[in-house]
């Protein structure tokens, strides 16, 4: 069937107000197939238009496909609302893992060494710091996540485990950790200096972490202060229903019965198999709900995340710190925050030195993990639990303090990490041994002289 086509120009549309925004519908329209037809910010061409209106039938089909529109819009609109409420769900599902499960490695390490005195035995190797230095990196780095290794420390501080035994393994977790964003540089390895660029900005976190150690290491086991202070502050804060005081304690009733089950079917097998098993299956809890919650979190919150980096980076340093700290909160992951800003440093967006104070953020961010998994703790280890969640917060915010802070010790991990970028992009192989030396090597080494000792 034949359509009969009225031609229209602009000064006639202008007279016709009435149809004026069916004829802006059918020229979007119209548009859409691929059409001449333009619109200026009035909607249409100051130049004389001349475009098909269907008589009847148009209007009768533009309103039906509206229609169609605004339902599948409002149909969308639902799916995204329930997609997002569970989301969340799995998110706070997660966290209530996290907290069952730093609550079995608690609860099988008692029961497998017996207590305060075992564990002391059981981990007798340990008492030297640097052993325990070198067992926090290496695990860190082998499972590519200080979150774990802080919240697998924190259940066994509540299981037993002395805090001075335990502070030096959480500074070899913060060494141990940068290993990932290092990792993530290696991706520019094939442009020269965007490659130098990217592993610049991976290495100065390694080199600031390094030199936190080599500060606060002989300094704790001179002084203590670390231990001490957390006690002070562990001892203010653990009272009442936070921390399975007197009152009523909400999250031990919550993780009581999952806990209560699971040490009632593993009491039929000999000691201390039972413990053992325990301690396994939290483990493998803790990292599999860390897992969950980080690939959740980045869904939700990684677009966002990177609002807040764009946004706050090359503002100063002040703001560099916090936006690092919010951005790790936010995904629950240092390595995460880091590797974000690495491709941005490689592609040459921001410097190494815009950079460096967002990963200075990312340390302290990354200390909210141990302090939810110690709300996992209750009872007369409560108090201990909190106390090497708090050395973590505490260390890693007092060197941001005494290295930012001091402009003697501020440009060295940033000198540090562009020579060693110098040398990694002239000679490829020298990136790969330094990762597998500093990480994986040397600990490994360590570890292996000391036991023969």
């Amino acid at each position: 069937m034949r359509i009969d086509l009225i031609p229209i120009t602009y000064k006639a549309l202008v007279g016709i107000s009435v149809y004026q925004d069916k004829y802006l519908k059918t020229l979007q329209i119209f548009t859409q197939q691929k059409t001449n037809l333009k619109l200026d910010e009035k909607g249409f061409n100051a130049s004389h238009i001349t475009y098909c209106l269907r008589s009847n039938s148009v209007s009768s089909s533009l309103d039906a496909k509206t229609g169609d529109e605004s339902e599948i819009d409002q149909n969308s609109s639902s799916t995204e609302q329930k997609q997002s409420w569970l989301m969340w769900l799995g998110i706070a599902a997660s966290v209530y893992l996290i907290l069952v499960a730093v609550g079995m490695v608690g609860s099988g390490f008692k029961w497998a060494s017996g207590g305060k005195e075992g564990a002391e035995k059981l981990f007798a190797f340990a008492t030297n710091p640097f052993m325990g230095l070198i067992i926090g990196t290496l695990a860190t780095a082998l499972v590519q996540s200080s979150s774990t290794v802080t919240s697998v420390i924190v259940g066994l501080v509540a299981g037993g485990l002395p805090v001075g035994m335990a502070i030096p393994m959480i500074m070899g977790a913060n060494i141990g950790t940068s290993v990932t964003n290092t990792l993530v540089s290696l991706g520019h390895a094939r442009e020269k200096e965007e490659f130098k660029r990217a592993f610049s900005a991976a290495t100065v976190h390694d080199f600031f972490n390094i030199m936190a150690v080599l500060i606060f290491l002989p300094l704790e086991m001179a002084f203590g202060f670390l231990e001490k202070t957390s006690y002070f502050l562990s001892q203010a804060l653990a009272t009442g229903t936070a921390m399975g005081g007197t009152h009523f304690n909400f999250i031990k009733a919550m993780t009581k019965p999952i806990l209560t089950s699971v040490k009632s079917g593993l009491s039929g097998l000999p000691e201390p198999l039972g413990g053992i098993l325990m301690i396994v299956l939290g483990v493998g809890l803790i990292i599999l709900s860390i897992t969950i919650i980080g690939k959740l979190l980045k869904v939700a919150m990684v677009g966002r995340a990177k609002k807040i980096l764009h946004s706050a980076i090359g503002r100063g340093p002040l703001s560099g710190i916090a936006s690092g700290t919010a951005v790790t909160v936010i995904v629950q992951s240092s390595s995460t925050t880091t590797s974000l800003a690495v491709p941005l440093a490689g592609a040459g967006v921001f410097s190494v030195k815009e950079i460096y104070p967002f990963t200075l953020g990312a340390n302290i961010g990354t200390t909210i993990t141990a302090l939810v998994a110690a709300l996992g703790v209750s009872g007369a280890s409560a108090a201990f639990a909190l106390q090497i969640a708090l050395v973590h917060l505490l260390f890693n915010t007092m060197a941001v303090l005494c290295i930012f802070g001091l402009p003697l010790l501020r440009e060295l991990p940033i000198s540090f990490s562009e020579k060693l970028a110098l040398v990694a992009s002239e000679r490829k192989a020298a990136a790969f041994a330094y990762i597998v030396g500093v990480f994986f090597a040397l600990p490994g080494l360590a570890m292996a002289i000391s036991q023969a000792i």
